[in-house]
């Protein structure tokens, strides 16, 4: 099994073109910028990544896209979930071949999966596609509507999937994360998944956590993460509540676009996001960027 995962870990976002095609040329540039501001690993096609808005060949060209710019230097996680299960192990076979890390996947949600056990049974079939690869499992239930317990998840599916290595958590219950951090003397690496809440995380014991808006905001979690290590909660809190704050700004738009015309102010031409995400006209990008420059965003990143 690998070492468990370090650090801010960005949720990659998909490039795409003014026509909605996917702009592979630009992950290059992606992953140098990321790389560049200590980002200690990349997850890919995710909920960030508009995964589910992409086909599964376009997925698969994103997936190697970014394995290939990154070139070894942190792992590449790359989420495979589909309503198909027959796709998803697809596309986790694909990911090992090509040379990807690790293999997560949200479970299918169109169907919903409503018992531990039904998550089990679908996680299993993904898992054994890559068996050389570490699984994670990625909860995320406000976006699947599975709402199940996590601590039973790990620790029945462990008896069942030999490369079930944890989670990206993704809910704000931080009991439970608690709870499957510690389970069998942290046999398992749980991931935190909430940007705004990553104080919380820290001090429950999170190792490595996953996130948007570190594409956006790297140094500012950097800094919280090494005032929490310094003992400084006092800087600590005032970077979260600075990180509280810009999102809540971002979330007076369809989030992931506002997200995209944020990466364009700072130099990258990431597109617009597929529907049913849309798009911003041009004043809404507009009135953003003076809302974040009132905030001391651009001073703060």
């Amino acid at each position: 099994m690998a070492d468990k995962l370090q650090g801010l870990i960005a949720a990659t976002y998909t490039p795409l073109h003014a026509d909605g095609t996917v702009n592979v040329s630009l992950i290059p540039q992606v992953v140098e910028r990321l790389l560049s501001q200590n980002i200690r690993g990349l997850y890919v096609c995710g909920s960030t990544g508009e995964g589910m808005s992409l086909s599964s060949e376009e997925r698969r060209g994103v997936t190697q896209a970014y394995v290939e710019a990154t070139a070894g230097r942190v792992p590449v996680i790359v989420q495979v979930g589909h309503n198909s299960i027959a796709e998803a192990c697809a596309l986790a076979t694909h990911a090992c071949k090509v040379g990807a890390d690790i293999i997560s996947a949200t479970c299918p949600s169109y169907f919903k999966v409503t018992t531990e056990t039904g998550l089990i049974d679908c996680m299993q079939q993904i898992a054994a596609a890559a068996p050389q690869r570490p699984f994670y499992y990625y909860h995320i239930p406000m976006l699947t509507g599975s709402q199940l317990d996590m601590v039973t998840f790990l620790r029945r599916g462990a008896e069942r999937m030999p490369n079930l290595a944890g989670l990206k958590y993704t809910s704000s219950t931080l009991h439970e994360f608690q709870e499957c951090l510690q389970l069998d003397d942290g046999r398992f690496d749980v991931v935190w998944g909430l940007d705004e809440m990553l104080l919380g995380a820290l001090a429950t014991g999170t190792c490595a956590a996953i996130g948007s808006t570190y594409n956006i905001a790297a140094p500012l979690y950097a800094k919280l993460w090494q005032a929490f290590d310094r003992g400084d909660l006092t800087t600590a809190r005032r970077l979260q509540a600075d990180s509280i704050r810009f999102i809540r700004t971002l979330n007076g738009y369809p989030f992931h676009s506002a997200m995209k015309a944020v990466l364009q102010m700072q130099g990258l031409p990431m597109g617009d996001c597929r529907l049913p995400q849309g798009k911003l006209s041009q004043d809404d990008v507009n009135t953003l960027q003076q809302q974040l420059s009132d905030i001391g965003f651009f001073d703060e990143v």
